[in-house]
């Protein structure tokens, strides 16, 4: 493992971080890791249970793995292997109390009301709606928020000042 410092120079970045260690099924996946390099079917080998799918979007998404295709022996398809990318952390931010409250809250909740505000952006987003300051306006919540929402939930990205819909295959 390489020493790679992963800096976090936005609070929002700290979303997918948090949601990474605070489960343990994500933890799992992660120190595993970071030992080697690992197929989604190796990682399966060594979990008891979780879906080692959703995780693998979750730390990609959060630019803490990285993958590659592994050579395959002949006659067989290649397949994508994977491997945590830093070893070190260093944030480099300041925000409010108020925004590092919502992304705590985000990161680490399992609430209804979140599911529910997940919804309602994705809804926003299918109707043409994608601008950032516009959904936090209409919901009454601060910019952040809608941010890491984006951050916790794999088929929402954040795209310059708008919110994208991912594909959720990939």
């Amino acid at each position: 493992m390489s020493g790679h410092i992963r800096i976090v120079n936005d609070p929002v970045d700290l979303v997918p971080l948090l949601m990474t260690f605070h489960n343990s099924t994500f933890k799992q996946v992660y120190d595993l890791l970071n030992k080697s390099w690992m197929t989604e079917e190796e990682l399966c080998s060594h979990l008891e249970e979780g879906d080692v799918g959703h995780c693998l979007l979750v730390l990609k998404k959060g630019s803490l793995i990285e993958e590659k295709w592994r050579m395959p022996e002949p006659g067989q398809k290649p397949i994508k292997e994977y491997r945590a990318t830093y070893n070190k952390f260093r944030a480099n931010f300041q925000c409010n109390f108020v925004d590092l409250s919502d992304l705590l809250f985000i990161a680490v909740s399992n609430d209804e009301q979140l599911r529910l505000m997940v919804e309602k952006v994705e809804e926003e987003l299918r109707s043409g709606n994608t601008s950032i300051n516009d959904i936090a306006r209409k919901f009454a919540v601060n910019p952040v928020f809608i941010k890491g929402l984006a951050k916790r939930i794999p088929h929402l990205d954040v795209k310059g000042q708008g919110l994208v819909l991912l594909d959720r295959s990939q």
